[in-house]
Parts: structure tokens; sequence; C-alpha cells
């Protein structure tokens, strides 16, 4: 007896049913290869050859020589079966015994563990010694009834509703109280330098005095030290903060408590600081009846909150468009197949349906007119039209004679078609591809990783960046004061020199954070 062994080989390069096509029917020609099958999604081809006459490097070396990429997976086993159950009938724990011990002496069976409670059977099992109805069939012997446990089909857990609506809700939070505020900043920008122009040249029309005295409103001061601009600014600051930032707060503090440090731990850094620093400046500059209005940084967090919450947003959205697709792509797949017994000369013995999860390979399918093709496969017996416009896009319908491969999830059209399985479950063609974009969902690109790697390294950077900005001037100050009274305008006379030098060294500290951390890598 010759013995057959075998071996998967990766296959890169194939870009349709004919490369498919093409390897098989020259790799049947050699020698030592009893069969070969190539699943074109997953990449891979799995031959059946003799070990005495051919190597799985030179089956690799052929099929190289046709013009594809080709190396042997090594220890790539067939992944082993495994099979959910529910069981009923069973009373008491020697059922349960009864059903593990018998499974167990069946070839084929790896692991079996029946649980009484739940009613369930966990089998795993050797998919080419045995399949799932032969387990099945195993347990209905012993007497007690079985099914499969129901697979979730849809694809719920793709679903970005609820990512959407919260980020949507963020964005447009945050959006509604920064239109105000950028309103007010260009204006009083506007306005500033529309002052200095008037005082430079002595003359006013009266537009510009009425111009100046709206600006003046705005610096009209309601408290001692707290302006109307400043108290404007901190009340539309607050919603945003708190509503616009939640997710970025909790997100910071799980990545805090890993000792990590994301993009979101800088938002929320440069967001708490501007917003916590310009809430004491107006305390300060109000127990101090300060008669110059302090610079804050209420306008930060709001238009920082509304660029990063946007850009989630629209994020999830293309996320989702892309989950819409896959439920769709999932939606394709038959539920259930039709499984007949063939006699000799390809006489029809028997029928039955079955589940579309307990179709075996080898075994032969029935495919009526208008129905679903439940797995990949090759036509038996029959002629007929195919529409497989779900894979290629090509609305034609293509002719099927026996020997021709079909794809799961097209829909057969005109004549009935006897097929034997080639990839069913996990393998077919549909199911690599909803495979296939859910991990590209879930997977990052690589230029993602990258800057979250760098906000990494960022974080504590910028941080300690503004340390030593402060540490610097504090020096700068003490040594020579007329620097700091240089560039800090406004100050009052009245407060000592060492803290007016603290306070302009914070601020210029604070400025390096705010500016710093919405930094355009994170944005981006």
């Amino acid at each position: 007896a010759k013995t057959i062994s075998k071996c998967y080989i990766q296959v890169t390069g194939m870009t349709c049913a004919s490369c498919v096509a093409n390897i098989e029917r020259n790799l049947r020609r050699e020698d030592g290869i009893h069969s070969i099958l190539v699943a074109l999604m997953a990449g891979k081809a799995e031959v059946r050859y003799n070990p005495a006459v051919i190597h799985p490097s030179a089956i690799a070396e052929l099929i190289r020589e046709l013009g594809f990429g080709a190396t042997v997976m090594e220890n790539y086993g067939e992944g082993d079966g495994i099979l959910e159950l529910v069981v009923r009938g069973m009373t008491c724990a020697s059922c349960v015994h009864k059903i593990e011990s018998t499974l167990m002496k069946t070839n084929g069976v790896l692991y079996c563990s029946v649980a009484l409670a739940t009613n369930k059977a966990h089998i795993k099992y050797d998919p080419e010694i045995i399949g799932p109805r032969d387990v099945i069939q195993v347990i209905k012997d012993l007497g007690f009834t079985t099914s499969l446990v129901k697979k979730d089909r849809s694809a719920s857990h793709l679903d970005h509703k609820q990512e959407i609506r919260q980020w949507k809700r963020s964005f447009v939070v945050s959006l509604v109280f920064c239109i105000p505020v950028m309103g007010l900043m260009i204006y009083m920008m506007v306005m500033d330098s529309r002052l200095s122009d008037a005082h430079a040249h002595h003359n006013m029309s009266d537009e510009e005095l009425e111009a100046l005295h709206s600006s003046m409103a705005l610096e009209y001061q309601l408290l001692p030290g707290l302006s109307v601009m400043n108290f404007l600014s901190f009340l539309l600051c607050v919603p945003v903060q708190i509503f616009g930032g939640w997710h970025f707060y909790i997100q910071a503090y799980k990545a805090l408590k890993h000792k990590a440090a994301n993009m979101d731990v800088l938002i929320v850094l440069a967001t708490s600081i501007a917003f916590v620093y310009s809430f004491v400046i107006l305390l300060v500059a109000m127990a101090e009846k300060a008669k110059v209005n302090p610079v804050t940084f209420f306008d930060t967090p709001p238009m920082l909150f509304v660029f990063i919450s946007l850009g989630r947003w629209l994020e999830h959205v293309a996320k989702g468009k892309t989950s819409e697709a896959l439920a769709r792509l999932i939606s394709l797949q038959a539920t259930e197949a039709t499984i007949v017994t063939l006699g000799p000369d390809n006489v029809l013995l028997s029928e039955e349906q079955v589940d579309v999860e307990l179709v075996q390979r080898g075994d032969v399918v029935k495919v009526v007119p208008g129905g679903k093709f439940p797995v990949d496969g090759r036509v038996i017996e029959g002629h007929s039209m195919v529409d497989e416009s779900l894979i290629t896009g090509e609305a034609m319908p293509v002719t099927k004679k026996p020997g021709n491969t079909v794809i799961a999830g097209s829909i057969n059209q005109n004549g009935s078609l006897l097929i034997s399985a080639t990839h069913v479950g996990a393998d077919t063609t549909l199911s690599q591809i909803v495979k296939l974009v859910e991990e590209a969902q879930t997977s990052k690109a690589p230029i993602q990783q990258f800057a979250d790697k760098l906000s990494g390294y960022f974080v504590p950077c910028i941080v300690a960046v503004s340390v030593v900005t402060l540490l610097a001037w504090i020096i700068i100050g003490f040594v020579d004061f007329e620097i700091v009274e240089k560039y800090f305008l406004g100050y009052n006379k009245s407060i000592s020199a060492a803290e007016v030098i603290i306070r302009f060294a914070f601020q210029a500290s604070i400025t390096v954070l705010c500016i710093a951390c919405p930094c355009s890598l994170g944005l981006a």
C-alpha cells in the first residue's frame, strides 16, 4: 500500500479562479501527486503526495515554475475541527459518562467534554478522519437528541452605531460651544489691532470709536479682575470640558493605569491644564482686584475637542461602512444544504437537509435552480448557469459543467447541479473574505502604530520641556529682573518681584504645554 502524506503550501500571486485551475491542472499531471486543492482567498494549496516519489519542496518548486510564489508551510496541521452541540435527554452523570466514553473511543475524536447543567457538548475532532455529522450520529445512536449550537450569523460585534453616536454627540457639543469662543477671540484680535492702529494715528472716525467701545464692553469688568470676555469664555468652556471631554478622560485614565501615555493622555493633559490654569489665574486676578485682565487660555479646550472628536467620529463612520458591507457579505451565506448519497453510476439513493456547518469535505451536495451554493466545490454532474457576481462583480451568468469549480454564496440559475464539496466552513471563499475584512478592521495602519509609539515618548518630553521652561524663567528672573519686566506686561506694581517672576514662569511653561500637546502628530 502506498503511503500518502499531506502538505500545505502558501501560494502568492494568484489573482483569479483561472490561476487556481492552472496550478491544479499542471500539478495533477506530476508523478507522486494524488490530489491538490487550492484556496484562492486563503492563498494556500493542500497537496496529497507520495513521499517516496516527491517532496514538498519539489512541489513548491513546481508551483514556482508556473510563475507564482510558493513556500512550504511547516508544521501547519489542518486546524482541529471544533464542534459545539446541544444534547437533550441527559438525566444524570452516567449519561454524560456514556456519551464521553463512546465518543473518545470513536476514531478521529481528539477531545470531548459534556456539561450536564448546560446540556452542551464540546468536541474536538480530526476533520481528515471524521466529520461533524458522524459525531452527531454517534450521539443519536446512544439515544439522545442533539443539534448544533446556533451561531449568531449577524455581525453585531462589528456594529459601530454606538461609537458613531457617542463621538457625534461629543463633536456637536464641542462645536456648539466652540463657535462663540472662536467668535469672541477673533473679535478681540481684530479690535486689538484696530486699537493699536488708532493709537498710532491719533485720529479716529466715529465708527472706529463705537467699535472700540464695544470691545471695551467685553473688557469691562463685572467684578474686579473678571472681564465679560473671560467670564463668557469660562461659561462656554465648562460644558465642553465635561461633556465633550468625558470619553477622553476615561481613556486617558485607563492608559495611565497601565503606565502608558497615548494620544488621549496628551489631549486630557493639554485641555485640563489650560482650563485649570485659566481658572486659577481668574481667581487670583479677582482676589487681587487686578486692573488689567489676565491672559486666559479658555479657547484651547473647545477647539481641541472639536477637531479631535470630529476625527474620531469620521473614523467610526468609515469603519461602520465596512461593517455594513461585512454584514451583507455574511448574510449571503446559505444556511442549509441538501446532501445526497450516490450509488453506482451516480444514481441518487437518498437526500437529506442539513445545516451548512455540518457539510464535510467530499460530501456530494445537490443545488436546485435558484438555490445558493452552500460550500465551495467542484461540479460532478449537471449543466447550469451560475451568477457569481458576489465575487467577480460580473452580472453575466457563467456556464458550469462537470469539473468546473463553484463558489459558496453564488446563485444557481437554471439547471440542477451535483457538486462535491472541496472547501467547507471557515475555508470557503466567502468566509475567507469575511475574515480578511474583519482582520483589516481590527488591525491598525502601521503609521498609526508608529504615531502611538511616538506619542508615548512625546508626552513625557513635553512635560519635561515645560518644567525646564518654568525653572529657566525663575532662574532668569532672579538673576535679571529687567527681562521679565520687559515681557510680562501689565503686571500689578503692588505685588512683589518674586511673585511676578513665578507667575510669569508659570505662564510660560503652561503656554508650552498648551501649544505642544495638541500637536499635529496626534491630531493627524
